[in-house]
C-alpha cells in the first residue's frame, strides 16, 4: 500500500495532479479541498494517499490532511459508494461539514453534492452515524515526517488511524522511526 507521496508537483488538472518522486510521476486524484491548497507547480508537496486496486485499474487518491483521508476511507467502506463518489463528497463538503451533516442527519446537505441522490444521502447518514458524527475525533496532527511514518507503520500493522495517532502522545518529540514504532507498540499493548 502506498501511504504517502513526497515529491515535486509537476501537473495540476482538477481533480488530477502529478507528483514526481525518484524520477517517477504519480497520477493522483484529489478532492477539490486538497486541490485548492496545493502549492504552485514545481514546488515540493506531501500527500497522504489511498491506493484502490481493482481488476481493471489501480487508482491513487491523495489528501493534504489525515482527516480527509480518514473520512474518504469511511466513505468507501459504505456499500454502493466508490472512490469517485467519496471524492465528490469531499470536494463538495469539508470533513467538518460532513461530520456536522451526519450529526444533525441533514440529507439535504449531501444531496447538493453532484452524484448524490436522496437514497444515497440517507444511506451515507445511516452508515456514518457514530463513525463520523459528533463523537468522531479527528486524528491528532503529526508534527514530523518521523511521526507520520510511525503512524503509517502502526496502521499497516492493523491499528486504527486514530489509535495510532493517539499513541504519539506518549513518545518523545525527537524519537526516530524504528524506536518510535517500538515505543508506540508498547504503549498500545498496555
Amino acid at each position: 500500500m502506498i501511504g504517502r507521496i513526497s515529491g515535486t508537483l509537476v501537473e495540476k488538472s482538477p481533480p488530477l495532479v502529478v507528483v514526481e518522486t525518484g524520477g517517477v510521476g504519480y497520477e493522483i486524484d484529489v478532492p477539490m479541498s486538497t486541490f485548492y491548497n496545493l502549492p504552485a507547480i514545481g514546488e515540493r508537496v506531501v500527500l497522504l494517499t489511498h491506493l484502490v486496486v481493482r481488476e481493471d485499474a489501480q487508482q491513487l487518491f491523495g489528501f493534504l490532511t489525515g482527516e480527509e483521508r480518514s473520512a474518504f476511507r469511511q466513505l468507501v467502506r459504505i456499500s454502493g459508494v466508490g472512490p469517485r463518489t467519496a471524492l465528490a463528497v469531499l470536494s463538495g463538503l469539508s470533513v467538518a461539514e460532513l461530520a456536522q451533516a451526519v450529526t444533525r442527519q441533514e440529507a439535504g446537505r449531501l444531496v447538493k453534492v453532484p452524484g448524490i441522490g436522496k437514497k444515497t444521502a440517507e444511506r451515507l447518514l445511516l452508515e456514518l452515524k457514530g463513525r463520523l458524527g459528533a463523537d468522531f475525533v479527528l486524528p491528532a496532527a503529526v508534527a514530523s515526517e518521523a511521526q507520520a511514518d510511525i503512524v503509517q507503520a502502526l496502521v499497516a500493522l492493523g491499528y486504527g488511524e486514530r489509535e495510532a495517532a493517539s499513541s504519539l502522545k506518549s513518545l518523545p518529540a525527537d524519537v526516530g522511526v524504528s524506536e518510535g514504532i517500538k515505543l508506540a507498540l508498547r504503549a498500545l499493548s498496555k
